[in-house]
């Protein structure tokens, strides 16, 4: 079983230990069994002091076994969102990007649920399942050739319960693939509200073929899943009952047995008849589970394939001078498109200290060239190199350290995380205030009082965490195109000129070409190529005495 390996693979002496303390409480249920069938046949004074110290020893054995297989199963669930999490970070990004937040996100919300949901029962279960093997082996003691007969009725029983529980499986399986679908319309609702609440014909469409269609495939694969194993489950109790049946009604004609052995039947039928329904009814959990199981595991599988990026390798140099694309070319898939979008290749060289412009029409490739030179992409040939050194698997962590980035998609922690320092409240708020956003936002102990803010506003606040990195690199992508006229001219002739005067390098992807002018360089792309540069020393005077202003 998928639930049981994955738990075994956290840790194998929990496991062991829960299994004996497991064992022992069901040792001691099925030895109350005998002693209280001794008892039934007139041998109480001999029984009845190890009645109590089997009564006595009981709920010991059953705490531990709980508590062991609780903390067993929950440590492995912990570990499991952990290492998801952490296979996310390592992999890389154009293999997030390629996956989808839908999968992950299913996972993370609907498959670890459901692992939950069965693990609590883990403990249940097992206590539960070794009194039916200590009931069995002592009806084995009783009669051979009844054991042997309920046994072979079991068999029957099982083979039975296999259809509809394939059956299940199979719509559940189908629930579960269903739900990624899903969960990319409920992604597409919440970031296309806007559009669909202006577009009558457009919403009910949206909600007809894409939210309500996905929503039935899951409800119809599920209630079909629930029905199957409605008729597993009462097929499994006919069989309970008809054991019981065949062993107080047929077995006696033939004589097979003593009364006394007949009447310890029966009482140790009744008495696994509750542990048999719990074990019958906590199979959809598992099997619910075993699903989600493989579903995690084949997203680790998925995640694993490339992540080989090492979080500590080779150093690079310190006082770096030139950052170099040399025939980098990388190929990805659009959105929609059955055809690859080839960009490069792409050969540039970046002197420290430069402050470069990187213009171009959409789609002509500005943001993938900028997650390449950040190291977020990894070319498909050519190399990046850092004063002649390539960047490797090996340094590509290191080397993604030099830069602070500001996508145009980008995420605002509301943390200042990562940013440990003495002077961090200080440091910010004095940034806010060069920000114009000390009289809205506040920062407290590393947390920013708010992010609900215009989406300019919000822009500010993620150049507020690059400015407190200090890297000696900054890449800006499309950053003045939410910022107010005034801002931006702010943004353009006062923010970077000072950054520049600091010593930094500064890439910026930008459609405002009234301020071209103050480049050191502006690289045109098109069509996932370079095709121009232009020189523009001849702003310099403007940017320091703008600097000084600033500063």
């Amino acid at each position: 079983m998928k639930l049981l390996t994955f738990i075994a693979g956290y840790s194998r002496r929990i496991l062991v230990l829960a299994i004996v303390a497991g064992v022992i409480c069901g040792a001691c249920n099925t030895v109350l069994l005998v002693l209280i069938n001794q008892a039934l046949q007139g041998e109480r004074g001999a029984v009845m002091w190890a009645f109590v110290a089997v009564c006595l020893l009981l709920p010991f054995a059953r705490y531990h076994s709980e508590i062991l297989l609780t903390r067993l199963g929950q440590g492995a669930l912990l570990d499991l969102r952990v290492k998801i999490c952490r296979k996310l970070l390592d992999a890389p990004l154009r293999q997030i990007e390629e996956i989808g937040p839908p999968r992950v996100l299913t996972a993370l919300t609907d498959d670890v649920p459901v692992i939950t949901a069965a693990l609590l029962q883990i403990p249940i279960i097992c206590i539960n399942l070794v009194i039916v093997v200590g009931g069995l082996l002592y009806m084995g003691y009783l009669s051979p050739f009844m054991l042997a007969t309920v046994l072979a009725l079991i068999v029957v029983g099982v083979l039975g319960y296999q259809l509809p529980m394939s059956r299940a499986s199979r719509h559940f399986r189908r629930a579960r693939e269903a739900t990624e679908e899903l969960m990319k319309a409920f992604r597409a609702l919440t970031r296309g509200v806007k559009e669909l609440k202006l577009h009558a014909r457009r919403r009910e469409a949206f909600l007809a073929t894409s939210l309500e269609a996905e929503a039935g495939t899951v409800h119809a694969s599920n209630l079909r899943g629930v029905v199957a194993l409605t008729a597993a489950n009462g097929w499994g109790q006919a069989m309970v009952f008809t054991i019981i049946g065949v062993t107080l009604f047929v077995l006696p004609t033939f004589q097979v047995a003593s009364a006394e052995a007949l009447v310890g039947y029966a009482l140790i039928l009744l008495y696994l008849m509750t542990p048999m329904q719990v074990l019958i009814a906590a199979i959809p959990a598992l099997s619910r589970a075993g699903i989600a199981v493989q579903r995690v595991e084949d997203l680790g599988r998925t995640l694993a394939v490339e992540a080989r990026e090492a979080e500590a390798g080779a150093a690079l140099p310190g006082g770096w001078t030139r950052l170099e694309l040399a025939g980098v070319t990388h190929a990805y898939r659009s959105e929609g498109k059955d055809d690859s979008f080839l960009l490069g290749p792409i050969d540039l060289s970046v002197r420290r200290g430069e402050m470069i412009f990187l213009v171009g029409g959409n789609g002509s490739g500005k943001t993938t060239l900028a997650k390449l030179i950040t190291g977020l992409y990894t070319p498909e040939s050519g190399e990046i190199r850092l004063d002649g050194v390539p960047i490797t698997d090996r340094n590509r962590h290191a080397y993604r350290q030099l830069f602070s980035v500001v996508f145009f998609d980008f995420h605002l922690f509301e943390r200042l995380i990562g940013l440990d320092s003495p002077e961090l409240n200080e440091r910010a708020r004095g940034y806010l205030a060069r920000l114009q956003l000390d009289h809205k936002v506040k920062v407290e102990g590393g947390v920013l009082s708010t992010t609900s803010l215009s989406q300019g506003q919000r822009k500010r606040l993620a150049l507020l965490t690059a400015y407190l990195e200090d890297r000696p690199i900054l890449l800006c992508d499309e950053w003045a195109a939410d910022q107010d006229p005034v801002f931006k001219d702010v943004f353009y002739r006062q923010i970077l000129p000072e950054l520049r005067a600091s010593g930094k390098t500064i890439l910026v992807i930008s459609h405002d070409d009234k301020y071209y002018g103050l480049a050191d360089r502006v690289l045109k792309m098109d069509f996932g190529q370079l095709v121009g540069e232009q020189p523009t020393a001849g702003a310099r005077a403007d940017e320091a005495s703008a600097a000084q202003a600033w500063s």
